[in-house]
């Protein structure tokens, strides 16, 4: 077992799955509300939630390999988590408009994906990661909507 700690993959942890997890649910807020305060709400009760689930499920599955390194990974996952958060329920402070917001939302979650990457990988690297990622995000956002209208549909909100 080491102790060297590379941060790439607990920041990837952290910050994918809250694009993918926040994108997804913030689709599926405004569709299904007109409140954007409502949307807020839910967006900051769930980032923390998730960021704490997150940090402790990486704890414990570093742990398993490298305890010696659980704690930091853990701590990296949870800040990257939350960080990347924050950017995402920003511009529902900013714009009062649902589609703005939502429009501001995609954009910034794309700038997060590429500057990650462009941080982390270089040439042909860098352009499967971020594909990759895109891609993973934009799925899971369709799902959302879909997961929205029915919601819609069978609860008539």
């Amino acid at each position: 077992m080491t102790n060297n700690f590379n941060p790439k993959s607990s920041i990837i942890l952290g910050m994918h799955d809250a694009i993918v997890s926040l994108v997804g649910l913030i689709a599926g807020l405004c569709l299904t509300f007109n409140n954007p305060d409502f949307i807020i709400i839910s967006c900051i009760i769930a980032s923390i939630t998730a960021a704490l689930s997150m940090a402790a499920a990486n704890y414990l599955a570093v742990k398993a390999t490298n305890k010696n390194i659980a704690v930091v990974s853990a701590i990296y996952t949870g800040v990257a988590y939350l960080a990347t958060c924050v950017l995402l329920i920003l511009p529902f402070f900013v714009f009062h408009n649902r589609l703005i917001a939502i429009l501001s939302v995609f954009a910034i979650a794309i700038l997060i994906i590429f500057a990650f990457n462009l941080a982390f990988y270089r040439g042909k690297r860098f352009r499967e990661h971020f594909n990759e990622m895109l891609k993973i995000c934009g799925i899971v956002t369709v799902a959302a909507f879909f997961i929205a209208e029915i919601a819609n549909l069978i609860f008539g909100i």
